[in-house]
């Protein structure tokens, strides 16, 4: 990875998503960097030196954030969900447009 896809240290970085699970928030980061954002990861408040418990967050750019809640709204969506939406896709593509309606 290039020295320009880390945040430079006067940007605003900000949190996007927390985890307990290093698992987790690695395959988050890979989201993120497979979308094109970089992002880094960073403690909770709760420092192992203070607490020993807390989890990872990771954070991105300000300008960043939007895009990246959303790749991550993405990948939490359930199996239930993601078949919702493609059956009420499904219905709108069966459905008629305005066109193609039959005159009375």
């Amino acid at each position: 990875m290039s020295e320009a896809a880390t945040p430079l240290p006067n940007e605003k970085l900000v949190r996007v998503f927390d985890t307990e699970q290093e698992s987790e928030a690695m395959v988050v980061k890979g989201l993120l960097d497979s979308a094109g954002i970089d992002s880094q990861f960073g403690d909770n408040e709760n420092s192992p030196d203070v607490l020993p418990v807390g989890g990872i967050g990771i954070l991105v750019r300000e300008g960043d954030a939007a895009q990246a809640r959303q790749v991550i709204d993405e990948y939490r969506r359930t199996p239930e969900q993601e078949i919702a939406e493609e059956a009420e896709f499904d219905e709108s593509a069966m459905e008629p447009t305005g066109g193609e309606e039959t005159e009375r």
